[in-house]
């Protein structure tokens, strides 16, 4: 810890005492035309990293057709856009250590069938796809500017739902989920209620990556990163968003982003409210044979739930000199859910109906993260050397408090015992600190080498006191209630290679992450204590093979270590015969991935890939007590699941008025389990497909529509066979006010037919399930923007904490929203 602690101080003293020292800078600068030789003013150009095609900056030409960037060396593109002509991309251009070059002969062409028939705002694609790499530009479609963060994702291309909460990138392996890279402190069902507070208004892009470098955290199954706006535009900047809707309950939003930038001064942030009262329908039917008597416990489950979030950032980027820059960052979320439950248990023997259960539930659930961040981005010297340096303090609390009323009936609907109240108190506060190094070295024109450490301690504290209310007063039952405290330090550091060899382009690099944690489980006397270290390469190929084809070939490794709820042992209630449990001893799990892909024309992409995880957990394993009745589900370490799979991404100009995205995924998925009579020696294979499409009509240059619709076959997933899942979603769209403002109308969920439906049929476990949540909502939104409205370009904004606070979350108690 000292270690890395005096690294932290170096490198800001390094900063703040070079600077002076390094003024000069290294950039890119040129001219635009077009085919007629006149300066194209006020064109777009945007400059790429080379390696993933990731956006850097943006500014627009001047009166003479000229730009200009500042840039630390490297290897970049440019990317050339104006309204009635194509859409140029330009490069590789290699920027050398402390040299400014210049780009000649940048010639856009005109569109004459787009300047005849329409004009079309310039903007980018909707989807941009890239070898291990989707992008989704959500400012540049109407519907997912009214959808929330969860709702986008949702709809994404290659991307799946879990029916717990999560999402994932290949097969079902969960991804990491960030939000500019902080993970969003929350998992299973959490990391969609937590999505649910953030609108698409406030949305940049959202990146679906499966092939992230050793750079980044190990996270087994990927990451998907949601860019925030974040406004660098010159003078004071807004931009106002608001909106209502309505399903079966109302919906309702409001919030703004801003910037003002003066000389080396931007301070930028955003602010949102969102109210919605939706529901949740679920049943579950279980079917126990026991000593030749068939016994039926039918489960019908639904909720109003009343959820209202406010999330929140505040930060600045000060630029001591053109070489380095200091930011400040304050982000906070609170939201608070208000849940009506009521849940009818219908038990039957033989057939013959036995007895009824009625419970009715009032839950107050909260959660408030409070994140502090501290960074430093610079240049060293002319050779072009670069460090990074984050210091990120993370704060989490969540409450929750829960009154269980349960009442027993006999067929006839007579009282055959007391009524049995019950309280469920169980809060939780974790803090998280973390402080990373990055440190770039350009070696020569063709080659750089990339370096770093990061450090991160969790504390997780949990509390739970469940018991009956005796005499009129609330006990603690000593089977149920507990505190568990999980602590753990993760200390990692990595190294990445990346060269150039003619048309080929090599990244190579190793991430090293030693694990040292401890779960206390105090009211039950138990420690387990664990110290291991994992390595974790990556390899990427990219290949220009001339003309318009690009291949490459990628290779990781990951992990994906249990979320802190999951080795939890606390007994969560969820109702008298149902219970979740988590798992102490519960292993992590590693992940083999590797990608072959093919790119035409820099749009139409084929991935072929394959993967292979041990000691998966990623799914709930239900145990059975046959005699008691009783289910109780928790997360076990089951064997090894392999996908291999085919994923084509085709974006298509049918007319200068009607494009469309279309993405199929097809992949086979198999899990073999542990060799043990616990496991049943399961071996089982399924195929799974999944379509997705996205249509847009220009009707005219300020009225757009839009058609979308994502289907997935099918399946069987671990031990449950699902049913087949759909839906259809329009919207429209006007910009109004001069463009300035727009307004837009969208239907989600058509025909009302998404929801989860399965069957469970292994060892003892006969099941169906029914999963409904509200999905078929019409919603109307408005977005103003005022000040100095010229393209805003993005700056990436990285913090330390990005593993751990995803981990941190998840939905204290266990039951059901």
């Amino acid at each position: 810890m000292k270690f890395l602690t005096g690294c932290l101080l170096t490198a800001f003293l390094l900063g703040a005492y070079s600077y002076s020292y390094a003024q000069s800078y290294s950039g890119i600068h040129g001219k635009v035309t077009d085919e007629k030789h006149v300066a194209a003013e006020a064109a777009t150009v945007i400059l790429l990293a080379a390696a993933d095609s990731s956006i850097l900056k943006s500014t627009l030409c001047d009166e003479n057709g000229l730009f200009k960037f500042n840039a630390v060396p490297g290897k970049y593109l440019l990317l050339i856009s104006d309204i009635g002509y194509y859409t140029l991309y330009s490069g590789p251009y290699l920027i050398e250590p402390g040299k400014d070059i210049a780009i000649k002969g940048i010639t856009i062409m005109t569109n004459s069938a787009q300047i005849k028939e329409v004009t079309v705002t310039a903007q980018r694609s909707f989807i941009e796809a890239r070898p291990g790499k989707i992008v989704l530009n959500i400012q540049s479609s109407i519907s997912a500017q009214s959808k929330t963060a969860a709702e986008n994702l949702n709809d994404a291309p290659g991307v799946n739902g879990d029916k717990n909460g999560g999402y994932s990138l290949i097969g079902r392996q969960g991804a990491l989920v960030t939000i500019d890279g902080k993970p969003i402190n929350e998992t299973g069902q959490a990391v969609t209620d937590y999505l649910q507070t953030i609108p698409g208004a406030s949305i940049d892009q959202m990146e679906l990556i499966t092939r992230p470098s050793s750079k980044y955290e190990a996270a087994a199954g990927g990451i998907i990163n949601i860019k925030l706006k974040k406004g660098t535009s010159a003078g004071t900047n807004f931009t106002l968003n608001s909106g209502t809707g309505f399903g079966k309950f109302y919906k309702a939003n409001g919030g703004l982003d801003f910037n003002n930038r003066m000389g080396p001064i931007n301070i930028f942030g955003n602010y949102n409210y969102i109210e919605d009262k939706t529901f949740h329908d679920f049943t579950n039917d279980r079917l126990i044979n026991f000593n030749n008597v068939l016994s039926r416990y039918a489960s019908t489950y639904n909720s109003n739930i009343l959820r209202k979030s406010h999330t929140f950032r505040l930060g600045t980027d000060f630029a001591i000199s053109a070489n380095h820059t200091i930011g400040v960052l304050i982000s906070g979320t609170i939201y608070n859910y208000n849940i009506d439950k009521n849940n009818l248990l219908s038990i039957a023997n033989q057939g013959k109906l036995d007895s009824i259960i009625s419970t009715t539930t009032e839950t107050s659930r909260g959660r408030t993260n409070l994140s502090y961040d501290i960074n430093y981005t610079g240049k060293l010297n002319k050779k072009g050397e670069s460090i990074a340096a984050d210091l990120v303090f993370n704060n989490i609390d969540r409450p929750n408090t829960e009154y269980i009323y349960n009442k027993f009936f006999t067929p006839a609907g007579v009282k055959y015992r007391p009524d049995l109240d019950l309280q469920n108190l169980s809060p939780a506060n974790t803090k998280i600190w973390t402080a990373k190094v990055d440190y770039v070295n350009p070696l020569s024109k063709l080659s750089y080498l990339e370096a770093g450490i990061k450090y991160s301690k969790s504390t997780s504290n949990n509390i739970l006191e469940f018991g009956p209310k005796i005499g009129g007063i609330y006990t603690s039952a000593a089977q149920f209630s507990n505190t568990f405290i999980y602590t753990e330090n993760i200390n990692s550091a990595y190294v990445n290679y990346n060269t150039e060899i003619g048309k080929l382009t090599i990244s190579a690099g190793l991430r090293a992450e030693q694990t040292i944690s401890e779960a206390n489980s105090v009211t039950m006397m138990k420690s387990l204590k664990r110290n291991y270290i994992g390595l974790f390469p990556t390899l990427q190929l990219d290949y220009q093979a001339g003309g318009k084809n690009e291949i490459s070939i990628g290779f990781s490794r990951g992990v994906s270590r249990a979320d802190y709820d999951d080795v939890n042992p606390f007994l969560y209630y969820v109702d008298l015969y149902d219970y979740r449990k988590g798992n102490p001893s519960l292993l992590p799990q590693y992940i083999n991935k590797i990608e072959i892909a093919y790119k035409y024309n820099n749009a139409l992409i084929t991935t072929l890939y394959g993967s292979e995880t041990t000691n998966f957990y990623d799914f709930v394993n239900y145990m059975q007590d046959d005699t008691s009745k009783v289910n109780i589900n928790t997360k076990t370490n089951f064997g090894t699941y392999s996908t291999l799979g085919i994923k084509v991404i085709a974006p298509v100009v049918i007319n200068n008025w009607w494009t469309a995205d279309f993405t199929l995924d097809a992949s086979y998925q198999r899990i073999k389990a542990y060799s043990s009579p616990q496991s049943n020696y399961l071996d089982k294979g399924t195929q799974d497909i999944a379509f997705t499409s996205k249509q847009t009509f220009r009707i005219s240059n300020s009225l757009t529509a839009e058609l979308s619709g994502k289907y997935e076959s099918p399946n069987y997933y671990i031990i449950t066979q699902n049913k087949s899942m759909y839906r259809v979603t329009a919207a429209i769209g006007k910009q109004i006010f001069d463009k300035k403002g727009k307004i837009a109308l969208t239907v989600n969920d058509i025909f009302n037919t998404y929801r989860d439906r399965g069957t469970i049929n292994y060892q003892n476990i006969n099941m169906s399930i029914y999963n409904k949540v509200e999905t078929q909502t019409v919603k109307f939104s408005f977005t103003y923007r005022f000040g100095n409205i010229s393209l805003k370009g993005i700056m990436k904004h990285k913090v330390a904490n990005e593993e751990e606070q995803g981990r941190a979350g998840g939905v204290a108690g266990g039951g059901l929203n």
